[in-house]
């Protein structure tokens, strides 16, 4: 599922990315555990045409679902995020002394960052959060939100295509069940290695998420996912 960092990002929202490299990552993730988990049952000395019409009907209808599904809910948590926000400035601007208004802002803070900042730093950050204009109060989802909503869509659907792509071109049933699954883990690490390149280890990553996948995929077909 979808996270939602970008909900707080104080940058203009057209400077923003509409899904940062985490969400990504989780999105196709998603995605692609959904699909293997029809390819990666099917044995190949048992399937017939029929059995791989219905099972692309099913991929089709299941990732489609869930997409909406995962769409909504990042909506619903991006929502969360700004209620949340706004009751913080509210409590800020409502504290009885400058003392509750700068624990509050402390409380908010990253543990990480917290030790990093003085008294004065914290009261800094409170006159700047008490003197905003009265709309950072407002909660509602703006474009960037359904933007992001969207490419939450699009990524857990779109990602099945190159995975089944297989199973519409080639002839032999079992050759495309191989081919389907070996696209879709190349698909985990090509993330993983995407992902990795963030934080400096590309290879590391790329391997990881694969294992990650695969393991997923193995609870989610033990429990008849």
């Amino acid at each position: 599922m979808g996270t939602q960092n970008a909900t707080n990002d104080p940058r203009p929202a057209s400077s923003r990315r509409v899904l940062d490299p985490v969400s990504r990552a989780s999105e196709i993730l998603f995605g692609l555990i959904m699909v293997l988990t029809f390819t990666a049952t099917l044995s190949v000395n048992e399937v017939g045409l029929a059995e791989v019409r219905a099972m692309l009907f099913g991929i089709l209808g299941c990732n489609f679902a869930w997409s909406i599904i995962d769409a909504v809910m990042y909506l619903m948590a991006a929502r969360g995020e700004r209620l949340l926000a706004a009751s913080t400035l509210r409590a800020i601007r409502e504290a009885k002394d400058p003392a509750t208004g700068r624990a509050i802002v402390a409380d908010h803070l990253p543990v990480v960052v917290l030790p990093a900042l003085t008294e004065a730093d914290l009261e800094r950050i409170r006159r700047h959060l008490d003197g905003l204009p009265t709309g950072h109060l407002e909660s509602r989802l703006a474009m960037h939100d359904y933007l992001a909503a969207l490419g939450v869509f699009l990524l857990v659907f779109l990602c099945l295509f190159p995975v089944v792509a297989p199973l519409i071109l080639v002839e032999d049933i079992a050759l495309a069940l191989r081919l389907s699954n070996a696209v879709a883990v190349a698909m985990l690490f090509a993330t993983g290695f995407a992902f990795g390149q963030q934080l400096g280890r590309p290879w590391r990553a790329g391997f990881l998420m694969v294992a990650i996948g695969l393991a997923l995929l193995a609870v989610a077909v033990a429990f008849g996912g």
